[in-house]
């Protein structure tokens, strides 16, 4: 049989053929790895997450006092405790939470012949979800909320709250139920009606500050006499010396079960917020709670957790 010519320019194009397509091959993974370098530079770019809050767990609430401090909250009458009353009353009820890294809370009461003394303590800390919005940032926005619903003067401070029973005005709260004041102004207007004297007993002469004709002067010292503070040291207020941010409320309600007053600071230190709630009761409408005790003990509660919080 006679053979078939080689040609030898068939071989050239079908190995051109072949180089084309290897390279055809290679070239198409070109597109792909652009896209992934795309999306690399693009997360690379994107905004960063926003800071996470300094804590990430809670203490144990009844243990975060100090048992001095629950004593001097929670007076008593001079009568001695057993060991089992003294751990019921210093001891606390913790709060039921479903979450103790979320919030925390404790309760104590100690009931005397003079009335009865609760004392609440609630930690929550705030997480936020949002990667644009740090958990400091979260836990100040429910903080402000809180402030804004205790209606805490924009100012810092406003009216003294009552610091003394006058006969006019307890007269008046008795026909109510549930009356509720964190200001003296209607207390003070009754007092001047019938003595001549607001309800801290100064004169309500001019500014000379002079007492009625036939009547004594009267003086008051302002280191015991918080309504002698201009800027009303026991009004509802913004405290500027606790945590990041803080506030006081101080009420005195009155009902046909006697009287009581209820005192609470708040203050937020990172994305933890802190409140606490004291108040004493008395049976006894004519002897009102001593503001400034409370205030003062519920403040030293405070710094005490907010130096605890921060170590």
């Amino acid at each position: 049989m006679p053979r078939k010519p080689f040609v030898p320019g068939a071989a050239v194009v079908v190995a051109a053929a072949l180089a084309a397509g290897l390279t055809g091959c290679t070239g198409s993974s070109s597109p792909d790895s652009d896209a992934t370098d795309a999306k690399s530079g693009s997360a690379a770019t994107s905004s960063p997450a926003a800071e996470p809050g300094r804590y990430q767990t809670l203490p144990e609430a009844c243990g975060l006092p100090s048992r001095g401090v629950i004593h001097r909250m929670l007076p008593g009458d001079g009568q001695a405790l057993s060991d089992t009353e003294a751990q019921k009353v210093y001891g606390g009820q913790a709060d039921i939470t479903y979450d103790t890294d979320r919030r925390v809370g404790c309760r104590w009461t100690r009931e005397t012949t003079a009335g009865t003394r609760h004392l609440g303590l609630d930690i929550q800390r705030v997480v936020s979800y949002d990667s644009a919005v740090s958990d400091d940032d979260k836990a100040q926005a429910l903080y402000d909320k809180k402030e804004l619903a205790a209606q805490i003067p924009s100012g810092g401070a406003g009216s003294p709250s009552p610091a003394a029973p006058s006969p006019s005005a307890s007269k008046s709260k008795e026909k109510g139920e549930g009356v509720v004041t964190n200001d003296a102004t209607d207390k003070s207007a009754a007092d001047k009606g019938a003595t001549g004297k607001d309800a801290t007993g100064k004169s309500s002469a001019g500014a000379q500050g002079k007492a009625p004709s036939g009547s004594p002067s009267q003086t008051s010292d302002p280191s015991t006499d918080p309504s002698a503070d201009p800027s009303g040291s026991t009004a509802p207020r913004v405290l500027v010396d606790l945590g990041d941010a803080a506030f006081l409320n101080d009420k005195l309600v009155t009902a046909d079960s006697g009287v009581h007053r209820d005192v609470t600071v708040v203050f937020r230190t990172s994305n933890v917020i802190v409140k606490i709630t004291y108040d004493q009761w008395s049976t006894d409408k004519t002897m009102l709670p001593d503001s400034q005790e409370l205030q003062d003990k519920a403040r030293s509660l405070a710094t005490e957790l907010s130096d605890s919080l921060s170590e």
